[in-house]
């Protein structure tokens, strides 16, 4: 299949999580539509489903667009970074940024002064060298302070997109506002579920690295090649392959993987047989369990 250049940027695939990021935010908005309607357990369970799409979402819709913006039109990745907003509840225009910090370091030790380049390493806060505790990361996270480093809005085009990232936020709060005015019982039910989605993100970022090697750029990701993780996911199991090379394009993981399995076997990369999020489940090391792919 041949890319339409006029609209997709780098594959026809990427019409998959395009009308994904779309429909969710149409989920978002039917799920306002329906509360009223919900009896509790319907609210809880609700409330559980969309705390799991945003972790979703996250990780595979919004994570892939930061790495490869889905359109050529400048102005159509805007809209779409401002529909991924409107869904998550933060800007996509920061998480952009905040990501482009977590490459930069591969979630690196602290260094003497007890700093790290990326802002959401696992090591940032943790003691004498080791990951930090993962309740504790998985619920401080999405609330801790992500600056670290230079300003990473230097520039004209950065300023730019400095000012549409708060013009996202500002959009993020006359929507939710909105909602609140017509029914306040729905944000105040679902505030803790958006905030247990981003926990939940925190959760994968953490079994994403954890038993990774900060120092080797061949193992800076620990991998899952749990076949319907990827599918749902967009192959954000390939991680250690996504941090070797993270412009790859999400359709073309399995084929880098393909190209490195023996650099990567050679180099200890560490392979969970469940998807990241279920990295607590795992018991023993696998330090070179690197998996054939048909």
């Amino acid at each position: 299949m041949a890319a339409d250049r006029s609209i997709l940027a780098h594959s026809p695939w990427d019409i998959v999580p395009v009308a994904e990021g779309v429909l969710h935010l149409a989920a978002v908005i039917g799920l306002f539509l329906v509360f009223p309607l919900l009896p509790w357990w319907g609210v809880i369970a609700a409330g559980l489903l969309y705390a799991y799409s945003i972790t979703w979402n996250h990780n595979s819709i919004a994570h892939n667009f930061v790495h490869n913006p889905y359109f050529t039109s400048p102005a159509l990745n805007r809209g779409f970074a401002l529909i991924l907003s409107l869904t998550l509840g933060y800007s996509q225009t920061d998480y952009h940024y905040d990501h482009l910090r977590h490459h930069a370091g591969n979630s690196d030790r602290p260094d003497d002064q007890g700093h790290t380049l990326d802002p959401f390493s696992i090591y940032r806060f943790g003691k004498n060298g080791r990951a930090e505790n993962l309740l504790r990361y998985m619920f401080a996270s999405y609330v801790r302070d992500t600056a670290t480093g230079p300003d990473p809005f230097v520039g004209p085009r950065r300023q730019l997109d400095r000012k549409w990232g708060k013009f996202e936020m500002a959009c993020v709060v006359v929507l939710y506002g909105a909602l609140a005015i017509l029914d306040w019982r729905f944000v105040v039910c679902m505030l803790p579920f958006n905030y247990l989605g981003h926990s939940l993100s925190a959760l994968n970022g953490y079994y994403e690295h954890y038993r990774g090697n900060p120092d080797e750029p061949m193992a800076w990701g620990v991998s899952s090649y749990n076949w319907l993780y990827n599918v749902l996911w967009m192959n954000n199991g390939y991680h250690a392959e996504h941090h070797y090379r993270p412009k790859q394009h999400w359709t073309r993981m399995k084929e880098l993987h393909r190209q490195i399995a023996d650099r990567q076997k050679a180099a200890g990369v560490h392979v969970m047989r469940l998807p990241h999020a279920l990295g607590f489940i795992e018991r023993g090391e696998r330090p070179s369990a690197v998996e054939k792919v048909a």
